[in-house]
């Protein structure tokens, strides 16, 4: 298939969606191609043009009411009749007028609440509306498609690349724990630091979580030391949010956790899933930090990691393996 036909045949489906999204109706992709195709399939035994869905025209007939393909017959009929009667009239319409006439049309599918709604939501994603616009008024459908792929891919790299991390607190009166910059009446655990990964642990973000998770350790020590408090004994992962783990995720645990052997620091796994578990079981992490030390949840973890720092003595908690 021609590199040219593949673009009108991407243009007309992407018009369709466009004014399916106004209509609130879904649009089959396969069937959309189907259609095009058969048509052009016809069209090619009487030396026609490519048949396809050229927004400039779709978005007049939008702005003139029509409501059905009958439209394109009428239209048909007179583009037909202004060829063989009318066109000694239209021989001198200056191009801007037809300009003129096509981008007013266009003008009424914008919807500027919809672009004022993203901007009050979300930043990025303006940002995505704005540079597709753009790349559809300036060069075509297809660059518009492509800078709005292009930008929306580049956003979901830098949200594995850089998850966010967490530092957990005790909400007053429960065993429940949440982020603290979202819940400031959330109390620290002294002498414990909880951290909670909230993605996927992979080769493209092992290495910032573990410069994250050393800079927390590294903040939380400071603080305690300058306030004299019990310096930093635990650190409990919150690992709820961690669907998967790769090697490269292993081996970023692996190092944390010698960073915090050579501190002298615990380290504490809570609530990792199936699979994470069965990953760190056949790379012989568990072995390494010892099942005792892997909870159902944060707040088992803690209360562990308080009758330890209060006793002294091997506390007896419920291990993973035991629950």
């Amino acid at each position: 298939m021609p590199v040219g036909h593949c673009e009108f045949i991407q243009e007309g489906i992407a018009v369709g969606r466009s004014f399916a999204m106004f209509k609130h109706y879904n649009i089959d992709g396969n069937k959309e191609m189907i259609a095009i195709g058969s048509m052009n399939i016809v069209g090619s035994c009487f030396s026609c043009y490519l048949t396809t869905g050229p927004f400039s025209r779709s978005a007049v007939n939008f702005n003139a009411g029509c409501k059905t393909a009958m439209s394109n017959v009428i239209m048909a009929v007179a583009v037909m009749f202004t060829l063989l009667f009318l066109t000694p009239l239209f021989h001198y319409t200056p191009l801007v007028v037809l300009s003129a006439i096509i981008i007013s049309a266009m003008l009424g599918l914008v919807d500027y609440d919809a672009a004022i709604h993203l901007w009050n939501v979300d930043k990025f994603d303006f940002l995505v509306c704005i540079s597709a616009y753009i790349g559809v008024i300036f060069a075509s459908v297809e660059v518009g498609l492509v800078i709005a792929v292009a930008i929306s891919v580049l956003r979901l790299l830098l949200f594995v690349a850089r998850p966010r991390t967490f530092i957990l607190g005790n909400l007053p009166n429960s065993t429940i724990y949440r982020n603290v910059e979202q819940y400031p009446n959330a109390n620290n655990v002294h002498g414990v630091l909880i951290l909670e990964i909230d993605a996927p642990i992979y080769f493209a973000n092992s290495s910032y979580l573990r410069e994250r998770i050393t800079r927390w350790i590294d903040e939380e020590e400071d603080k305690l030391k300058s306030t004299g408090k019990t310096s930093l004994q635990y650190v409990i992962l919150d690992m709820t949010a961690v669907g998967n783990i790769d090697t490269s995720g292993i081996s970023m645990l692996e190092e944390v956790k010698k960073t915090t052997d050579r501190r002298e620091i615990k380290l504490v796994l809570a609530n990792p899933g199936a699979e994470v578990m069965k990953k760190l079981n056949k790379s012989k992490f568990l072995e390494n930090i010892g099942q005792e030390w892997v909870y159902l949840t944060v707040g088992e973890a803690v209360n562990a990691c308080n009758y330890k720092l209060h006793t002294c003595k091997p506390a007896e908690s419920q291990p993973w393996n035991n629950v």
